[in-house]
């Protein structure tokens, strides 16, 4: 490898960006149309150019004469895990083999280092037959050739929409008969003023209390400031949220789960977070929010027709309801984690 160039991404120079952003998205499919979950320009455009208190995200070039080989992504929680930096490499496919993404992961720590971070970690995703281990695949192999020991293994799961109405109306009679004294409520877009404070409490926990593996994560912080600063990204990224919770004879939010719509991929959602508190297990909330969840996406999105989950393979009970709803396994990602020697 020769004359490689490394610059930082000038976040507000579109040229550069849509370049940035189209060596990302080439490599990112690569991996197969299964495999693949790239986001789209205007929301990682969004994300990089906002200036925030909760997260800082930054992007990195490598060029050879000019031409773009290798793209680099590096992202550092600012009010939690102060310890850890979020990296990624992406190579187009024609640009692999020459040595330009082991440059830029070099890079990458290098920035990370000088910003005070000793932990690195990253993601990498390959096909579901392949196995838990990513063995002979490009990315993990990458990964552990640089030092980064799988962490914690994932499964992509896709749900086809709509889920037939009556499958969901007995799910949701089955999970009623062990809650009771607890609330639903479901709703469209921000959380609403009087709930937000628990909500913020309840989602701050889900790094933690959701299988983490051998990953080294600390619960992240969350108040109504870091939610509404959420919220007004999820608006610039033309992201749409649908929320239930499930709340306890006192009010607070005690389990919770929310998906995602983008204006930028028609007719398909993703699952993001489902917790239950800890003290208000053992009610079927999990399942009780889920369903409710699915409903209301249904309701207010009968357009939608694809959902897609990420579950930790080890979450069996998790898992279980996923597939009470139907979601079928098609592809795998690993947590990659680096941490300083000893």
């Amino acid at each position: 490898m020769t004359g490689l160039e490394i610059v930082e991404l000038d976040v507000h120079d579109d040229e550069a960006f849509d370049a940035w952003h189209h060596a990302y998205e080439a490599a990112e499919r690569a991996s197969g149309p299964d495999v693949a979950a790239p986001w789209q320009l205007e929301e990682v455009r969004a994300l990089m150019q906002r200036t925030g208190q909760r997260s800082w995200d930054g992007g990195y070039s490598g060029a050879v004469e000019g031409r773009l080989v290798t793209v680099g992504w590096i992202r550092l929680s600012l009010l939690d895990n102060t310890d850890r930096a979020q990296l990624a490499v992406y190579t187009p496919p024609e640009a692999r083999r020459r040595g330009y993404a082991t440059a830029m992961l070099a890079h990458l720590e290098a920035v990370a280092r000088e910003r005070g971070r000793t932990t690195m970690s990253g993601e990498s995703s390959w096909p579901y037959a392949v196995g838990p281990s990513g063995a002979g695949q490009p990315g993990p192999e990458f990964a552990r050739t640089a030092g980064y020991a799988l962490a914690l293994g994932d499964v992509k799961r896709r749900l086809e929409l709509p889920v037939p109405d009556e499958l969901l109306d007995r799910l949701a009679v089955e999970a009623a008969g062990h809650h009771e004294g607890f609330t639903l409520h479901s709703w469209v877009g921000p959380v609403p003023d009087e709930l937000v404070d628990g909500w913020a409490q309840l989602t701050g926990t889900l790094i933690t209390e959701a299988p983490t593996g051998e990953l080294d994560v600390e619960p992240e912080y969350a108040d109504v400031a870091t939610v509404r600063e959420g919220e007004d990204l999820l608006v610039a990224q033309g992201r749409t949220k649908y929320n239930t919770v499930a709340l306890g004879a006192d009010g607070d939010v005690v389990a919770y789960s929310d998906l995602v719509t983008t204006v930028h991929e028609p007719g398909r959602a993703y699952q993001w977070g489902t917790l239950v508190r800890q003290d208000a297990r053992g009610h079927r909330l999990g399942l009780a929010v889920k369903v409710a969840n699915q409903q209301l996406l249904q309701r207010e999105r009968p357009d939608v027709r694809e959902l897609i989950t990420y579950n930790a393979e080890v979450n069996s009970r998790m898992i279980g309801v996923n597939e009470r709803l139907g979601f079928v396994p098609v592809a795998r990602l690993g947590e990659f984690q680096k941490v300083p020697r000893r």
